[in-house]
């Protein structure tokens, strides 16, 4: 169903991706933000000020998300909110819809889909039940850099020489900003699950021919390793455990801080193509760090997002408060800095989010869909088997839809019983 009218948009969740999306609506047409719900009231009223005071849309906090469904100034729904509540907050919308009680164009998931395969088949299922499209929310496939260099190496690199054969994708910072994110159970694992969600798409995207589909490429085998470098050692252990309280105990239930993933994949034509992705919650630096490489026979393309066209030097004698008003999970006050003027922009969010509201008014599902995120979500759980078990998996690997990590059970640990100091 095409729409008539600007898209009325209701957040799930009111946190910082939530805020990271309403930052984005400035460049974004044919839809208003009306309304944000979270389990925190004040937060989705804070929320729901930001899209005010941005002139983004007239946003209220919602009592529920039911009740979002049945207002009819909201046409579709962004969740964003806890992974552990992907699959009850969609249960939620799809009860709503089911008993007549409202009606949506579309919903759309921020990454990843679930924690684990068979929750990601639950979000595929219940969108299929209600009939509504279906948008899978992966920023990094709308980055501008991604995007732009994706094209010119396919127009002229793979035109003259033939297709690229490997991709490379890296996202590293020091550490997400909730307790939730660094624990296992809530959050279905450690950086693997939370950040190659993103790297092992985007460099999918990138090897894919973009005259042809998703299913062009064929996954058949996957390698990974991972580990826990930083947070387990005693003094950051105890770090976490007195920023969070002991609901974040690293010395007895960590979680990878390190991960890597080669997947192995053919093309259509039987051209054997190679994605190594590599995510780290250990990493020291100016802030946030995405970096893509793209390889073909005569050519190749780089990006890295700390390769800034702004920076700022500030001295040591210069008193600075902390923030995170230079960089994403920015690290410093002081030296040369690296600036992002636009983060929204650079990481994709607002071409993303226009994509997303382009198709839902014409009616048609987003290049991102659910059954993507389910990909995504698979090939993520075939890398948690392959590292616990020491070896190449081929994929699919038997019993992947009912895979859930030992990261996720709580039951990795590789440090033993590491002690506080």
């Amino acid at each position: 169903m095409a729409a008539r009218r600007p898209l009325g948009i209701g957040f799930v969740g009111s946190g910082f991706i939530t805020r990271f999306h309403i930052r984005s609506w400035n460049a974004v047409r044919g839809a208003d933000i009306r309304g944000v719900w979270s389990p925190n009231r004040a937060s989705a009223e804070s929320a729901a000020a930001l899209a005010n005071d941005l002139d983004v849309g007239d946003a209220r906090a919602c009592e529920s998300i039911a009740a979002m469904v049945e207002d009819e100034r909201i046409d579709a729904i962004w969740i964003c909110g806890r992974n552990d509540h992907r699959v009850a907050n969609m249960e939620e919308i799809a009860g709503a819809v089911s008993s007549g009680r409202g009606r949506l164009v579309g919903v759309a998931c921020e990454k990843p889909l679930a924690r684990n395969a068979a929750e990601a088949l639950r979000m595929v299922e219940l969108a299929r039940e209600i009939d509504v499209l279906d948008g899978y929310l992966e920023n990094q496939v709308f980055s501008p850099a991604v995007v732009r260099g994706r094209e010119l190496a396919w127009e002229r690199g793979a035109r003259a020489a033939g297709r690229p054969y490997l991709a490379r994708a890296a996202e590293e910072h020091s550490g997400p900003h909730n307790a939730w994110f660094w624990q296992g159970d809530l959050q279905g694992g450690g950086v693997l699950n939370d950040m190659m969600c993103h790297s092992v798409e985007a460099a999918r995207f990138l090897l894919t021919d973009p005259d042809k589909p998703r299913s062009s490429l064929t996954p058949r085998r996957v390698n990974a390793q991972i580990h826990c470098l930083k947070w387990q050692r005693p003094e950051y252990a105890e770090r976490l455990r007195q920023q969070y309280g002991d609901t974040v105990d690293y010395a007895r239930r960590p979680a990878e801080d390190f991960a890597r993933a080669m997947v192995e994949y053919e093309d259509d034509a039987g051209t054997p193509l190679v994605v190594e992705a590599t995510t780290s919650w250990s990493y020291v630096g100016a802030g946030l760090r995405l970096s893509m490489e793209l390889l073909g026979p005569e050519y190749s393309m780089r990006a890295n997002s700390l390769d800034t066209d702004l920076e700022l030097f500030f001295s040591r004698d210069l008193a600075q408060h902390s923030g995170e008003d230079l960089i994403e999970k920015q690290n410093a006050e002081m030296g040369l800095m690296p600036v992002l003027p636009n983060e929204p922009v650079a990481y994709g969010y607002d071409a993303e989010n226009r994509h997303m509201v382009e198709s839902f008014r014409r009616g048609e599902r987003p290049r991102e869909t659910f059954e993507d995120g389910l990909e995504v979500t698979r090939l993520l759980m075939a890398a948690y088997m392959s590292a616990e078990e020491g070896r190449t998996v081929d994929y699919p690997p038997e019993g992947l839809d009912e895979f859930v990590p030992a990261v996720a059970r709580g039951e990795w640990n590789p440090g033993g019983a590491v002690r506080h100091p």
